[in-house]
């Protein structure tokens, strides 16, 4: 997307003054209303760096992140705000966006309904639509957060959406896919061999389809590994996220998920990608609400194909946190093939740095050394790492007036900017292998960090 005049003034004023707060708010305010969320976020995480303890920047990375759909990372970010003394209004508001996109209208609405005791003359207008904050019953079907419970038949206006239009013909195959050998050995056995072998497959009466579970740290291509496969086999393709599937109507989450399902099995061969399972699919013992447990059963009944043929229909998912997954989903039939997605080793790593650098100007460029000074990095930390070195070339070609090629000494100068993000969920990730780890799911995790 080409940039505004607006835009391009504000990027030229941070050039002279890039440690301005309020200007690089203000860019972000322009990137978001133009619909440039992801350079939004980028911009206002920069404020953050610059201003740690203002709620400003930290608020508007929360409204760029929820515009992506990343619940999660704006959740962090907004209870950092809500912790600190006297938070703004549009904190609790935002709070209560997010907790709408998760499914959590008790809390949404009492969220909201802070932001409006703390500040009389805040509102949003949208949300407390949403919410019905304020309505009349007879003219509402939500009142301060209370929902109606749909019939069967009912066609009002919030029945389930048309799941047409999720499926995709991905372009990109396993050679797209830098590194994971082992993941696509395992993945062409319980996917890809049984649709280019049929013959072999039925003489044993195996079915075509199933599950495989990926976990791992984030940023290491999951998502980017099951478009792969899809595009392996020319199968149709569906990504499921949690918006996809979470509704504020009660009953309606299970209603999107079986359509996202018949969807899937009207396009048979289909990969049906979850991803952040662990979202959809969490510890049934760790619920309070009913609602999450409905839609527990709904997946499970749909995985096992009790009213529907699910033969062709190849599903895969992937999730940081396989610790918060129902114990229900590993069972045989379901997602019995649990994959471990580790960072890319050296060999992975250069592959990833060469698709990375493909189509961009690159001269002398050794990437066995790029590749020795990342170790742990994630496909999503090298691809930062590239991003860091072009800034920096761009900023030198804005003073020169001259753009240069790419060499190994701008990536090695990057890899000591971007740090390894894997490192956080292998604190986390090590406590689990070591501790709750009695069917020895986790022993991929002790095995690469060396402990076993």
């Amino acid at each position: 997307m080409s940039e505004s005049e607006t835009v391009r003034a504000l990027r030229s004023a941070l050039d002279v003054s890039p440690d301005n707060v309020p200007l690089r708010l203000h860019l972000g305010e322009t990137l978001l209303k133009e619909g440039q969320a992801e350079d939004a976020g980028a911009e206002f995480k920069r404020a953050m760096g610059l201003a740690p303890n203002d709620a400003g920047p930290k608020l508007g990375f929360a409204r760029a992140c929820l515009v992506q759909g990343n619940n999660r990372v704006a959740a962090v970010v907004l209870e950092s705000v809500l912790e600190q003394a006297d938070p703004p209004a549009e904190a609790y508001a935002l709070h209560a966006r997010m907790l709408v996109n998760t499914g959590e209208i008790d809390a949404a609405v009492r969220s909201f309904k802070q932001a409006i005791e703390l500040d009389p003359g805040f509102m949003d207008h949208d949300l407390a639509k949403r919410l019905g904050i304020g309505a009349e019953p007879k003219h509402s079907d939500v009142v301060d957060g209370r929902l109606r419970a749909f019939e069967a038949g009912d066609d009002e206006d919030a029945s389930v959406d048309s799941a047409t239009g999720l499926v995709e013909k991905p372009g990109v195959t396993f050679e797209d896919v830098g590194g994971m050998d082992g993941v696509k050995e395992e993945v062409r056995l319980k996917i890809i061999h049984p649709l280019t072998h049929k013959d072999i497959y039925a003489a044993y009466g195996k079915q075509i389809g199933g599950g495989i579970l990926m976990y791992g740290p984030p940023g290491c291509g999951k998502t980017h590994l099951a478009r792969a496969t899809a595009g392996e086999v020319n199968a149709d393709f569906i990504s499921v996220g949690l918006n996809d599937v979470l509704d504020m109507w009660i009953g309606q989450s299970e209603h999107k998920l079986h359509a996202i399902f018949e969807q899937a099995r009207r396009n048979k061969p289909c990969v049906l990608f979850f991803d952040e399972v662990d979202a959809l699919g969490a510890s049934r013992t760790d619920m309070r609400r009913s609602g999450g447990r409905h839609l527990i059963n709904q997946f499970l009944s749909e995985l096992d194909g009790m009213q529907a043929d699910n033969d062709g229909l190849l599903i895969l998912a992937a999730t940081n946190a396989p610790w918060h997954l129902d114990a229900a989903f590993r069972r045989p039939g379901r997602f019995d093939r649990i994959i471990f997605v580790p960072p890319p080793d050296d060999e992975a790593r250069r592959e990833i740095l060469r698709i990375q650098l493909e189509g961009k100007p690159v001269d002398d460029m050794a990437l066995d050394k790029v590749a020795a000074k990342t170790d742990e990095f994630s496909g999503a930390d090298l691809k930062a790492l590239v991003d860091v070195a072009i800034e920096g070339k761009l900023a030198q070609a804005m003073k020169t007036g001259k753009p240069e090629a790419l060499c190994t000494k701008d990536l090695l100068t990057a890899a000591k900017r971007v740090k390894a993000t894997t490192r956080e969920w292998f604190v986390t990730a090590r406590n689990y292998a070591l501790y709750a780890n009695e069917g020895g799911l986790y022993d991929d995790i002790l095995d690469h960090l060396g402990i076993r």
